[in-house]
């Protein structure tokens, strides 16, 4: 039960922050010396997120669902700028969605390597500092468009690689673009909720079909309640923390970690896989 708790918190508390949630659930318990959890039960874990960004965002999401409605029911479903946007997010989503089908093998398998973690972990951190420096930070939610909700979808896509971080990759977009860094964050968010959703809905299948027994089940019930109660205060704190500071905390911690996991596997104190 000790692992299943640490790993509910890992989820939580890295799933928001820009410093990707899969490579804090395949480093960790490789350093513990634990078995990895494996992509369908990280994928799993992201339910408990998931209802942390309902939760948070319940009425902004409402709102632009009633909105959405409301102006397809008027015949105009591009009338308002909330509907617009919630017809967006959905646009959005496609590209993650293909790209998890099509490369869904090598991204529970060959890329969980902890290289490949490491890598992408410091290329990100590399990008989100050029994002933060190049950035003008004025656009907030009621000027994105078309054009920037769907070139921060296109990167959403490159989550997939773990290490790279959704978060991470979608508030770098966002910075790219000229959006405020709170407005990238809660943008990030938004558009995160049918991809997380999908994704988990899917693998829970897949977990289910495999069969857990009664332990599994409430191993993994446990740790998705968990992560859900962490998801909910890391969205929060990310996003009073982006009010007043840039991301470059961020920055620094993704080199910082994909330096020693660099380190770790060249003295082979961990193992590559």
């Amino acid at each position: 039960m000790r692992e299943t708790v640490i790993l509910g918190v890992i989820q939580g508390l890295t799933e928001f922050l820009p410093i990707s949630s899969i490579a804090h659930l395949r480093i960790i318990p490789a350093l513990l010396g634990w078995k990895d959890p494996g992509a369908a039960y990280s994928a799993v874990l992201q339910l408990g997120t998931l209802v942390a960004v309902l939760l948070y965002f319940a009425s902004d999401l409402y709102g632009l669902i009633r909105a959405a409605w409301h102006d397809v029911r008027e015949g105009r479903p591009f009338g308002s700028h909330e509907a617009r946007l919630a017809w967006y997010i959905l646009l959005g989503t496609i590209p993650i969605g293909v790209c998890g089908l099509v490369f869904r093998r090598f991204v529970e398998n060959e890329a969980r390597s902890l290289y490949v973690i490491a890598g992408s972990l410091i290329l990100l951190a590399i990008l989100l500092a050029v994002a933060e420096r190049s950035g003008n930070h004025r656009l907030d939610m009621e000027q994105i468009g078309f054009v920037q909700t769907q070139a921060v979808g296109l990167c959403q896509a490159l989550a997939l690689v773990p290490g790279a971080s959704r978060s991470g990759t979608t508030i770098m977009a966002g910075l790219f673009l000229g959006m405020t860094r709170e407005t990238a964050a809660r943008f990030s968010f938004l558009l995160g909720v049918p991809a997380i959703g999908a994704s988990g809905l899917f693998e829970l299948r897949e977990l289910l079909q495999g069969g857990l027994g009664g332990a599994g089940v409430l191993h993994l019930v446990v740790a998705t309640v968990i992560s859900a109660l962490t998801g909910y205060l890391a969205i929060g704190f990310l996003l009073r923390y982006l009010r007043t500071h840039t991301t470059y905390l961020f920055v620094w911690y993704r080199i910082g970690l994909g330096l020693l996991l660099l380190t770790l596997l060249l003295t082979g104190r961990v193992p590559p896989s």
